[in-house]
């Protein structure tokens, strides 16, 4: 996965965290999982509980990124 620009203080690959799983940075959370709970309707409060370790900065960061890149497809 490349990580864009924006998330680049947000997000890392680690080959040594979950073998190279993009996850938020400092945490071991899986972008994927943060992603899964939010298109399952969970909301961010709710994630952030479970999660303790991901900001809100962090989560809102990429639901913006999320937001940006559902947006673009549409238009291409």
């Amino acid at each position: 996965m490349r990580i864009p620009n924006d998330l680049i203080e947000i997000i890392t690959v680690d080959p040594e965290v979950l073998g190279g799983t993009p996850c938020f940075k400092g945490t071991r959370v899986p972008l994927a999982t943060f992603l899964d709970h939010i298109e399952a309707g969970v909301s961010l409060d709710r994630f952030l509980q479970g999660y303790s370790s991901v900001s809100r900065e962090q989560a809102l960061a990429v639901m913006e990124w999320q937001r940006r890149e559902s947006r673009d497809s549409h238009t291409r």
